[in-house]
């Protein structure tokens, strides 16, 4: 989580968090670390402040524009609130004069990331993007092998039913004509499509020719929660992922990186490349709030600016204009009830979305039963 060892910090940096709890727990304690830089001048959120610990005691507004409108004036604004709020709350931010932290996905359309990364030229300020694995050291790693050949991302979690409950906006793909996209290509697993087109260059929207998506549910939502996807570069190259939350057993998502040095897998969660002949290497990373924070003082160059998330945006946009995710037949799921909430599963999906992937191929064409 190391940002610059040994340069000195100039400034102070006045934070306004939107959304304290869900992941905003998670900014309030790395602002926390960040003390000796960052001060938490207020916090937004309808339930208010949190109860105890870190910014228990920072003055706590229900809105943005309620902390706006008191003379609340932060040099950054963090926001972690669900992803159809995004685009109105990073608009405000800047407007404000803030840069921004804005958490993935950015926004829920192609048009609000258009209109937002307008703003945020006429503005003058920076939005970074929460794509934390973009920090990670791996990358630069990777990029001495020279280009990819080809990129290939897989991933089995496991989201019971209480998931699928826990808010109104869970796995929707509207609420009340607001555009959501809360499915497994464009938020619980987003960092994997994100990072498998970063490590294969594709960063603008221009970077990306086509895209073929398959999306199914296994869960009662409108969004998908089993997907596979075959994104092709303007090059030619191909980036293809494989992803579900209905796994029996939850295992670290995976970025096969072909190249002509050789053939790496990368764990992005643990920052972990595993080479051919067996050696592991952990590299470590930067935090992304913390090197907002060096671009505010150095012009350090941001590893996730909104601009180079275009690519990950045109997936987004297919996967929110494609038709509904196709129902996962009964005869193919195993519901376990071993647990605290029921869970459903695809039966094989761990083998599928591995085989899938590897073989840049989609589900249908590697024979899933529950895709032919």
């Amino acid at each position: 989580m190391d940002g610059h060892p040994g340069r000195l910090h100039t400034m102070i940096h006045d934070v306004l968090l939107v959304g304290a709890r869900g992941f905003g727990a998670s900014h309030l304690r790395n602002l926390e670390r960040l003390s000796d830089r960052a001060r938490l001048v207020a916090v937004a959120d309808p339930a208010g402040a949190p109860v105890e610990g870190f910014g228990a005691d920072a003055p706590a507004y229900p809105s943005l524009d309620a902390a706006l409108s008191a003379g609340v004036r932060p040099d950054v604004i963090i926001i972690a609130t669900p992803t159809g709020t995004h685009h109105s709350l990073a608009l405000a931010a800047l407007a404000a004069g803030a840069d921004v932290y804005l958490e993935k996905p950015p926004v829920a359309t192609m048009s609000q990331f258009v209109d937002l990364l307008a703003a945020e030229q006429a503005s003058g300020r920076s939005v970074q993007i929460g794509f934390q694995s973009f920090g990670s050291h791996a990358l630069a790693d990777l990029a001495t092998l020279g280009t990819p050949t080809s990129v290939a991302t897989w991933a089995t979690w496991s989201r019971d039913a209480a998931y699928w409950t826990r808010s109104a906006w869970a796995g929707k793909r509207l609420l009340d004509g607001v555009p959501i996209v809360d499915g497994v290509v464009t938020n619980p697993l987003a960092h994997a499509v994100a990072t498998a087109l970063r490590i294969g260059g594709a960063r603008r929207r221009e970077d990306v020719e086509s895209i073929e998506l398959e999306l199914f549910r296994a869960n009662e939502i409108e969004a998908d929660d089993t997907s596979s996807l075959r994104v092709t570069l303007r090059d030619g190259r191909r980036v293809t992922a494989a992803l579900t939350l209905a796994s029996p057993e939850q295992a670290a998502p995976l970025i096969e990186v072909h190249t002509r040095e050789a053939d790496v897998l990368f764990a992005y969660t643990s920052d972990e490349l595993t080479y051919p002949d067996g050696r592991v290497e952990r590299t470590g990373r930067t935090d992304l709030v913390e090197q907002l924070f060096d671009h505010r003082e150095h012009s350090t160059p941001l590893a996730a600016p909104l601009i180079e998330c275009g690519a990950f945006m045109a997936v987004l946009e297919a996967v929110r204009t494609a038709p509904s995710p196709a129902p996962v037949p009964a005869s193919e799921i195993t519901i376990l009830t071993d647990r605290e909430a029921p869970l459903s599963t695809i039966d094989g999906i761990q083998e599928i979305v591995e085989r899938a992937a590897r073989s840049g191929a989609l589900f249908s064409e590697v024979g899933a039963a529950f895709a032919v």
